[in-house]
């Protein structure tokens, strides 16, 4: 996996790229962790996201609680893979997709 971020004032975009799983979430989860201080706006590209598991849908909805207290999160741009599994276990509710 891949994570790209790119920040103006307190606006970040992050890119995630490749694949999203038990191995790979606490590297999201740390970079996300890393960047919330002063945000009011954080936006997660999962155009190039080929795969996503249970401890990576676990990043999402926690940087979403956190961004719910300082601002909102927004995810974009979901590959079909990636929306089939959000909307199967109903997190398509849950978070602001785009």
């Amino acid at each position: 996996m891949k994570i790209n971020k790119k920040k103006n004032g307190t606006e970040l975009v992050v890119e995630v790229i490749g694949r999203l799983d038990s191995l790979t979430s606490p590297d999201l989860e740390d970079a996300l962790e890393e960047s919330y201080d002063g945000l009011t706006k954080l936006i997660l590209d999962l155009g190039q996201l080929e795969y996503i598991s249970s401890a990576g849908l676990r990043v999402l909805l926690g940087a979403s609680q956190v961004m719910e207290d300082q601002g909102e999160m927004v995810v974009r741009n979901l590959t079909e893979p990636v929306r089939q599994v959000i909307e199967l276990v109903g997190f398509d509710s849950a978070l602001n997709i785009e």
